[in-house]
C-alpha cells in the first residue's frame, strides 16, 4: 500500500490522480490533500476518500469544513500546503498544483524523504538546481508526471545517460496551431481554451496555445535528466500519440506511445518501477489512426518557446522571471485585461529588464518572483 499526499486535488491532474486511487483501492490510499477554493468539490472528495488531513486556501473555508467533518484535520494557506506535503503517514507526494506556490512544499517534502511525483512545472523551472540537488542529497525518488517527461523517463529505463544523443519533446501545437500570427490578434479566451487533444486546466491550456508550456517542459527536461539544452529538441506532432522520444548516439530512437490520457503517466509515476492494469484508459489502435504527422517547430511563430529556451540557457534567475511574468500575463488574458499576443509581449519586456543572478538561493528566487509579478502587473495597469 502506498499512502498518497496530493497537492491540488480539484485540478485536472489531481482529479485524474483520484481516479487512479479509486480504481486501485488495495494499492493506494489518499491520506492528505490540498484544494484551493473549490470547496464544493472538496466536500465530495472528503466524503469519498476520507483523507486524514485537508488543506484549503482560506481560513474561513477550513473552519467551515471543520464543523462539517469534526473527526478530520484541516489547515489552510501556504503552511497548509507544507503540512500536506510532509504529512508523516504519506509515503508519496503528488504535486499537482499550478504555479510557483508548489516549490516550497516540494522542497520540504524532499527533506521529509517523501517520494515525489511532480506535475508542477514551476517547481523545476524556478529552482531546478535547488530541487534536484536536494533530491540527490536526500536520496529521494523524483518521478515525472507530465506525459512528455514520463515518456522520456520510460524510454531511458535500462539505458545509460552517456549514450543519449538528444531528447525529442513532442508538442501538439495547442488550440491555435493552424493559425498564422496575423490571425492571433483577435482570438478569444474561449477559443484559446479549446484544446484539440487534451483536457487540462485553464492556465496549462493557454500555455499550450502560446507554446510556453513546451518551453517550461524543455527547462524541466534539462533538470530532470541532466541534459544540456543543446541536446533537447521540440517537434510538432499534432496527434499527441508519441509523447516524446530519446535518440541515442548509435542512431536508435526509442519512443513512448499512447492515447492522450494523463492517467497513464500519473499511474506509472505512482507504481514505478512496476506497472499495473489501468482499465479506464483507452487502448492505442495505430491501424485506426492510420497516420502520424510531424513538423519542425517555428520559434518565430511560437515566441514563448524561444523565450523559454533562451531563459533556460542563461539560467540563474532568468527562468524565475519567465515563469512569474507568464503566470501574471496568462491570468490577465483569462480575465480579459490583455489580448492573446500581449502575453508574449509582457514576458519579453520582463526578461529584457532583468539581469540574471547566478546560482540563486531560495530567498533570492522568491524575491525575484515577487518583483517580477509586481513589474508585470504595473505594465498591465
Amino acid at each position: 500500500m502506498k499512502y498518497i499526499s496530493l497537492l491540488g486535488a480539484t485540478g485536472s491532474i489531481g482529479t485524474q490522480t483520484l481516479d487512479i486511487i479509486n480504481e486501485h483501492p488495495t494499492e493506494f490510499q489518499l491520506v492528505a490533500m490540498s484544494v484551493g477554493q473549490n470547496i464544493e468539490r472538496a466536500r465530495k472528495i472528503i466524503t469519498q476518500f476520507q483523507p486524514e488531513l485537508v488543506s484549503v486556501a482560506n481560513k474561513e473555508d477550513a473552519e467551515e469544513l471543520r464543523q462539517e467533518f469534526p473527526k478530520m484535520n484541516f489547515s489552510f494557506g501556504h503552511e497548509g500546503l507544507v503540512e500536506v506535503a510532509t504529512y508523516p503517514k504519506a509515503t508519496t507526494l503528488v504535486n499537482a498544483v499550478i504555479g510557483s506556490v508548489g516549490l516550497f512544499p516540494t522542497l520540504e517534502a524532499i527533506k521529509a524523504k517523501k517520494t515525489i511525483c511532480i506535475a508542477n512545472k514551476e517547481t523545476l523551472v524556478t529552482a531546478g538546481h535547488l530541487v534536484m540537488d536536494a533530491a540527490r542529497k536526500n536520496n529521494v525518488a523524483f518521478l515525472p508526471v507530465d506525459s512528455e517527461h514520463s515518456a522520456i523517463f520510460q524510454a531511458l529505463q535500462g539505458e545509460k545517460v552517456k549514450n543519449i544523443e538528444k531528447l525529442i519533446i513532442t508538442a501538439s501545437g495547442g488550440s491555435f496551431r493552424d493559425k498564422t500570427r496575423a490571425e492571433l490578434n483577435n482570438v478569444t479566451v474561449s477559443e484559446a481554451l479549446n484544446h484539440p487533444n487534451w483536457s487540462m486546466g485553464a492556465k496549462i491550456t493557454i500555455d499550450s496555445a502560446t507554446m510556453m508550456n513546451k518551453g517550461l517542459e524543455v527547462i524541466e527536461a534539462h533538470w530532470l535528466f541532466n541534459i544540456p539544452y543543446e541536446k533537447i529538441d521540440v517537434l510538432l506532432h499534432k496527434e499527441s500519440i508519441i509523447h516524446s522520444m530519446v535518440e541515442f548516439h548509435d542512431s536508435s530512437v526509442i519512443a513512448q506511445l499512447g492515447t492522450p490520457d494523463m492517467r497513464v503517466p500519473i499511474q506509472y509515476a505512482l507504481t514505478y518501477p512496476d506497472r499495473i492494469p489501468l482499465k479506464t484508459a483507452a487502448k492505442l489502435n495505430l491501424a485506426e489512426i492510420g497516420q502520424l504527422h510531424f513538423q519542425k517547430m517555428d520559434l518565430e511563430r511560437y515566441r514563448c518557446l524561444r523565450f523559454a529556451i533562451e531563459a533556460g540557457k542563461v539560467g540563474g534567475t532568468m527562468p524565475t522571471v519567465l515563469n512569474a511574468a507568464n503566470e501574471i500575463a496568462v491570468q490577465a488574458f483569462l480575465d480579459g485585461k490583455i489580448t492573446f499576443l500581449e502575453i508574449e509581449d509582457l514576458i519579453e519586456k520582463a526578461l529584457e529588464a532583468h539581469s540574471s543572478v547566478k546560482n540563486p538561493d531560495l530567498d533570492i528566487i522568491q524575491g525575484v518572483d515577487l518583483e517580477t509579478r509586481a513589474v508585470v502587473r504595473s505594465l498591465i495597469s
